[in-house]
Parts: C-alpha cells; structure tokens; sequence
C-alpha cells in the first residue's frame, strides 16, 4: 500500500462530517476575530487603533474561507480528509471550551455537507491546490496565517443548512461553472 494510501486510511479515524455548536462557535470566533483585528488596525492606522481598514488586508483570510468551503465539496479527496480533521478538531476545542464555561454539551448542526465538485470544477481546485503548492515559499508567513484561520472558518461554517448553505452553493456552483466555462473555451474556442 502506498504512503499516500495509509495516510488516508489513517486520517480517517479522525475525520467528521458533523458539525456542533461548539465548532460553529470556534468558526465564529474566528471569523469575528479575524475582522475586529481588520476594522481596529493595519497599516496606516490612526492614532485611535482605527483607520487601517484596508480592504486587501482581508482577501488571505476571505480566499482561505473560500477554499475551506471547497474543501468540504471534495468529500472523497484529501482536501475532504484535511477539512474532516479540521472540523474534528474545531468541534474538539469548541467542545472543551464550551464544556469548561458554560457546562452545557455541543449539539449537532448539521452533517457539513456541501454540494460536490463536478468533472469540470475539480480541475480548478487541482489547478489552484497545485499553484498553491508552487508558491508554499514565497508567500510570507503572515498571509499563511490568515490563509489557514481562513480554511479552519470555512470548513467549520459550511454546512447544509441556511445561510451557510447558500453561500456553499455560490462558491461550489461558480467553481463549477468556472471549470465547464474554462473548458468550454479550451476545448471549442467559444467565448459563450
């Protein structure tokens, strides 16, 4: 059997397809801190903390929480394996923490489901988790930061009901558009 094969296999004792209250509320609270830092600070900040609300500062975090949601749309892969674990570990940490301070146990959501990726959506992914590997050096380690709060959030938020969901939908939907459209073009020189 191959590494890659065993590392699968094995990741998959620790992997969950469920989300809790207690790693919806790590999701959150990584979601709420991430843009309290952005809206208090950054670059060019004021004298009062604020005035740093540079836009761009936050695209690492949002592209991350993209992917996290693509992540979530690859169940069989090991981009489903990764936000398995991640939602594993988030449900984990939310569970003890949720525990410790209030006393109550976390419930489940939802099963974390999202739609699939088509044959026309997975190259796009492979294409970007390929591109992303090319350039693991030369982004700088404080994006990498961001980028991972950002996967962590999106695989933790995307689950199969209400707002999460549609927004699920739009990012895995125009993923897939995206591929048939590349395609499309590719493949009969259309711009259609």
């Amino acid at each position: 059997m191959s590494t890659a094969l065993v590392l699968a296999a094995g990741a998959s004792q620790f992997t969950t397809n469920v989300v809790t209250t207690a790693g919806a509320a790590v999701g959150l609270a990584l979601l709420g801190t991430e843009h309290w830092r952005w809206y208090k600070g950054g670059t060019g900040a004021g004298p009062g903390g604020g005035g740093g609300r540079d836009p761009k500062a936050l695209i690492p975090f949002w592209f991350g929480l993209t992917f996290g949601i693509l992540m979530v749309a690859c169940p069989s892969g090991a981009l489903g394996d990764l936000a398995g674990i991640l939602r594993w570990g988030g449900n984990g940490v939310g569970g003890t923490v949720m525990g410790f301070v209030t006393g109550q146990d976390p419930a489940t959501i939802a099963t974390a489901s999202a739609p699939t990726l088509d044959g026309y959506g997975a190259p796009v992914v492979t294409a970007l988790v390929i591109v992303l590997w090319l350039l693991r050096k030369e982004i700088k380690k404080v994006i990498k930061g961001k980028w991972w709060k950002g996967v962590t959030t999106g695989a933790l938020l995307c689950f199969s009901t209400g707002v999460a969901a549609t927004v699920a939908q739009l990012v895995v939907g125009n993923t897939n558009s995206l591929g048939r459209y590349l395609f499309d073009t590719i493949t009969h020189g259309t711009l259609a």
